[in-house]
């Protein structure tokens, strides 16, 4: 009898988690870069690197949840990179990284606060204030954008 090789259906299962997740991820990507949507260099290279340090991890990963845990090192590898790219542009270009963060994974994301706090290292008050003023800054962006019209 010969040796299993068990890398062929873990590929396999990652390739089926990437194809049903990447569109996500990379629009989660997309929000946190700013970059356009056609066109985002950088939110692809920050996925590239999220879902090869899934791959990586593959195997330990089959009890837990590997979209969370690609989440977590999309937004990881964004908040280490963020100060390098420019803001990007449209309506969340005028928010801070860490702004986004907590928006992209509080509202888009649905994100329990407290675990948005553990995985940003930041106390769950600190993430209720930059989400506060984050949609703050966006309201006042949309009543600017209103009364300018």
């Amino acid at each position: 009898m010969g040796a299993v090789d068990h890398r062929a259906g873990t590929f396999t299962e990652f390739e089926a988690f990437v194809a049903g997740a990447a569109g996500r991820l990379l629009h989660v990507a997309v929000l946190l870069t700013g970059e356009p949507e056609t066109d985002p260099p950088t939110a692809r290279r920050l996925l590239a690197g999220a879902l090869a340090r899934t791959y990586a991890h593959w195997r330990r990963l089959r009890a837990d949840d590997p979209y969370e845990f690609t989440r977590r090192q999309l937004c990881a590898a964004y908040a280490r990179t963020a100060w390098r790219h420019p803001a990007g542009t449209g309506l969340l270009a005028r928010l801070s990284p860490q702004e986004r963060l907590v928006l992209v994974l509080r509202v888009y994301e649905g994100v329990a606060e407290e675990v948005t706090a553990a995985q940003l290292g930041l106390p769950p008050e600190r993430v209720q204030a930059l989400r506060g003023g984050a949609l703050a800054k966006l309201r006042a962006a949309a009543a600017d954008g209103d009364n300018a019209a």
